[in-house]
């Protein structure tokens, strides 16, 4: 554990020499959401394999960059493309980023990502906030010994999503005309998509939303004190009796469509966060 924290430090101080204030925002981007953050001024932006220790991320539509830079003068550290563990990374690699992050200063966490709907009054195309997760994984990033400076052992999950950010999220998209869902992500580890009996399963035990991402570095923020929002870009709607085939270039083209409403809520959000919040 130790040799961990030592890499997340040495990538931490790498881009801090780069960033002229501490970030306090961090915001990671999912399949095609690239794009959602349109408002960031860059001051310094870097590939993963730029950034010393840094996993690589290997999927398609994952630009694997990180940005730092400020939206409406808030400095932010942005991750365009995050890393999954069906790529083969370990749950402390999957929550690297937000490992660097929190030795960097971040106190607020955005977190979007692509889903499949799982609710069927949901539409693709839809942008839901997240309320509450179920992982699915098998996998969790606190396994192991605990490193007592980035949290307690036993975290507390009651309250994982933040309500006031999620309140800040409803009142964006109002302000800009744009539907926002709510509802429960079921993450789970992929890259298989899910069969019809899986579907029925998913939305039997209460979840409207489906993808493979967001809950390890969700889990590693909360232990790390962080206030996490997630914002899940509905792509493809999965109806256990109507069964239809989802491509994964279908999946990325409706994201990317969406990222400019997603790029306007944040935008929003950062906003009023500076106007109650002393940054």
């Amino acid at each position: 554990m130790q040799a961990y924290v030592q890499k997340v430090q040495a990538a931490a101080d790498f881009l801090r020499k780069y960033a002229e204030k501490d970030p306090k925002i961090g915001i990671i981007t999912g399949t095609g959401l690239g794009e959602s953050l349109a408002s960031l001024q860059e001051e310094a932006s870097f590939n993963y394999k730029e950034i010393p220790n840094f996993p690589e991320s290997t999927v398609q539509s994952h630009d694997g960059r990180c940005v730092i830079g400020a939206i409406r003068g808030c400095p932010v550290a942005a991750m365009q493309g995050r890393l999954h563990l069906y790529e083969g990374y370990s749950p402390l690699e999957v929550s690297f980023p937000v490992r660097v992050m929190q030795e960097m200063g971040v106190v607020y966490l955005i977190v979007t990502n692509a889903a499949g709907g799982l609710n069927l009054e949901f539409e693709k195309g839809d942008i839901m906030v997240i309320a509450d997760h179920i992982n699915l994984t098998g996998e969790n990033p606190l396994a192991g010994r605990n490193e007592e400076k980035w949290g307690e052992r036993f975290p507390d999950m009651t309250a994982v999503y933040d309500r006031q950010l999620a309140g800040l999220a409803r009142k964006a998209a109002q302000s800009h005309h744009i539907l926002l869902q709510k509802g429960i992500y079921a993450g789970l580890k992929g890259p298989s998509m899910e069969t019809p009996s899986e579907t029925r399963y998913l939305r039997r035990i209460g979840a409207d939303a489906v993808g493979f991402s967001t809950v390890m570095e969700v889990i590693a923020a909360v232990h790390g004190g962080m206030r996490v929002l997630g914002l899940s870009t509905i792509t493809n709607i999965n109806d256990p009796d109507q069964p239809a085939v989802h491509t994964v270039d279908a999946i990325i083209d409706v994201a990317r469509q969406t990222a400019p409403k997603l790029s306007l809520i944040i935008e929003t959000i950062i906003g009023n966060l500076i106007h109650d919040s002393n940054f």
